[in-house]
């Protein structure tokens, strides 16, 4: 699923600018799914396996993105490596907070549900009320790019509050709410191609989801065999999916095949 470009751009903007951010292909969503399980599982693996606790672990991820986002909006193109880096640790440090207002905080997974989901209305509705657009093929000015990556770190709170939401305090398992969140994402994606289901709703749509199905996978295979799951540990998992992760990147990066060649014009 992908969104059209639209031409409302800021006068003072240079022309011939590049997209800062990758074309949505269907590599784009199979990284995002391998993210979004890093994310559930590496903060695990940081937090209980390495005794970090949930604060350190904080402080580590969260020091690691502000810097890795320092990098991704000083560069003037899509950088594959740094764009997706971002995405890894926006995945974990998303988890994290939701984490710690559950853990630390005692607040309800429904009440983190509800607020993060009011927080993304409400930069989805300043970001278009500022730009005209929620388009991820004209993020080339900063100020979008703040909207951008602030709304996907939303939709990882988000994410993982609902995913919690529905795996557990529902019940329903991982494996199940795996295969409803998939379900989910397939729906849109056929309102989308079949009866032209707005592109750009489509498309947050199904990245709000791509949260808590990556989630739902990675417990299911980290997760011991007692409580439903594979049980091969967020060790095994993490470093699976990382590789992964890594390999694909590594080959967008040579071939270029997420990389907008049309550069985008001033108006």
């Amino acid at each position: 699923m992908s969104d059209n470009p639209m031409s409302t751009q800021h006068s003072n903007t240079p022309a011939n600018l590049l997209n800062k951010v990758p074309e949505i292909t269907l590599y784009f969503w199979i990284i995002k799914i391998l993210c979004t399980t890093v994310g559930e599982t590496f903060a695990d693996f940081l937090n209980v396996n390495l005794h970090m606790g949930l604060t350190n672990t904080t402080y580590l991820m969260g020091s690691l993105l502000a810097v890795t986002l320092i990098l991704q909006f000083r560069a003037m193109r899509y950088i594959a490596g740094i764009y997706w880096l971002a995405v890894v640790l926006l995945s974990i440090v998303g988890t994290l907070i939701t984490d710690n207002l559950t853990d630390h905080f005692g607040v309800s997974l429904v009440t983190t549900t509800v607020v993060f989901s009011l927080l993304l209305a409400a930069t989805f509705i300043a970001w278009y009320a500022k730009e005209k657009t929620l388009s991820v093929h004209t993020i080339m000015t900063t100020r979008r790019e703040g909207f951008y990556w602030l709304a996907i770190l939303f939709t990882f709170a988000l994410g993982t509050a609902a995913g919690d939401l529905v795996a557990e305090k529902l019940q329903l398992g991982y494996l199940l709410s795996a295969s409803i969140f998939a379900g989910l994402i397939a729906l849109a994606a056929f309102a989308h191609l079949r009866f032209r289901l707005n592109a750009i709703f489509a498309f947050w749509f199904a990245y709000i989801l791509t949260r808590p199905l990556g989630a739902s996978i990675g417990d299911y295979m980290s997760q011991p065999q007692n409580q439903g799951a594979l049980g091969l540990g967020t060790i095994v998992t993490s470093a699976l999916f990382l590789l992964t992760i890594l390999g694909l990147v590594t080959y967008l990066a040579i071939t270029r095949k997420d990389v907008s060649t049309a550069p985008l014009q001033s108006t």
